[in-house]
């Protein structure tokens, strides 16, 4: 599933309305739009451009590693990572409506330091996708990635490639601030859980917890009202939604990691191996370091109890 569908996705008509969204948003870090000769102004130029300063000690790759004629190095002499991302996604990739070079979250740091990893500095240039134009954007070389919640298919993976899984989003708890009893999934037996109708809760928390009791509501702002009125113990829904819907209310929490698998994928054009390989190296690179650890503690953590997840395995799902 991607988050595209649920109610806080840019809807763009196609590929050529989302540039055309670029070019009226201009959201970028420093950088000129496409055939723009003008000096670029505003957004960070340097490794601390995030507010925490997570991107300081991002690694960069060494010039043996951007090959001539690669995809890498021309990015590199383009000077900037062109990144099908979102612009209304909390803690995800939201855009600042004080200052639109500002875009943060989990998504948005992930590219920003993936960004420096390529140039030295975090140059990104955001093209805001709409689910039904990902594809396009890299088949026609409108972007050079997508970090936009999307999830890894076999059937996607026909069209386009994807470097990962980074991030395995699925089923998640989240509480009213102040419940005591329920730290994950396992604490739901015999409590009262709300879930969406029709969503995939609906089958998966009987199965985890079947003497739980269920009460369905239509849509997902009913039921964190309901949650919020102690009308249920817990809300089972997607974890990036929760953590959205607990960016905006001070008094949901969402407790414990995602207890079904949803694996995220950074898409790319279809069979540039050479990319593919240079960015799955360095989604180790920051792995190991702590670097993947400190974004989600700095976006996606600040509304989840719990230690950070542990990233998904490199090429773990069918299609990656």
């Amino acid at each position: 599933m991607s988050r595209m569908r649920l109610h806080r996705r840019l809807i763009l008509a196609g590929a050529v309305a989302a540039t055309a969204a670029l070019m009226m948003t201009a959201c970028s870090s420093g950088t000129a739009l496409p055939g723009d000769d003008t000096p670029a102004t505003g957004g960070a130029s340097d490794g601390a451009s995030s507010a925490s300063g997570l991107l300081a000690d991002a690694p960069v790759a060494g010039d043996d590693l951007i090959v001539d004629g690669s995809t890498m190095a021309a990015i590199k002499e383009r000077g900037k990572l062109i990144v099908a991302e979102a612009l209304d996604a909390p803690l995800l990739s939201q855009q600042d409506p004080t200052n639109p070079d500002n875009v943060t979250g989990f998504d948005a740091e992930l590219a920003k330091a993936l960004a420096v990893y390529i140039l030295g500095k975090p140059e990104v240039e955001i093209v805001p996708p709409a689910s039904q134009t990902r594809e396009a954007l890299l088949q026609n070389g409108t972007v050079d990635v997508v970090f936009n919640t999307y999830t890894i298919t076999e059937e996607r993976a026909q069209q386009i490639s994807f470097a990962g899984p980074y991030f395995e989003s699925g089923l998640a708890v989240a509480i009213k601030k102040g419940t005591s009893g329920i730290t994950s999934e396992k604490d739901l037996d015999g409590k009262t859980v709300i879930v969406g109708a029709n969503t995939p809760a609906v089958t998966a928390v009987p199965e985890i917890a079947p003497k739980a009791t269920l009460v369905q509501f239509d849509t997902d702002p009913a039921a964190v009202q309901a949650l919020l009125q102690g009308r249920g113990d817990a809300y089972v829904q997607d974890y990036t939604l929760l953590a959205s819907d607990a960016a905006s209310e001070s008094n949901l929490q969402v407790v414990g990691n995602p207890f079904t698998k949803e694996p995220y994928g950074i898409g790319l054009k279809h069979d540039d191996a050479e990319f593919k390989k240079f960015i799955n190296d360095w989604l180790v690179k920051i792995q190991k370091s702590g670097l993947w650890a400190k974004i989600w503690q700095e976006t996606l953590g600040t509304v989840t109890v719990g230690d950070a997840p542990t990233p998904p395995e490199i090429g773990s799902v069918p299609g990656s």
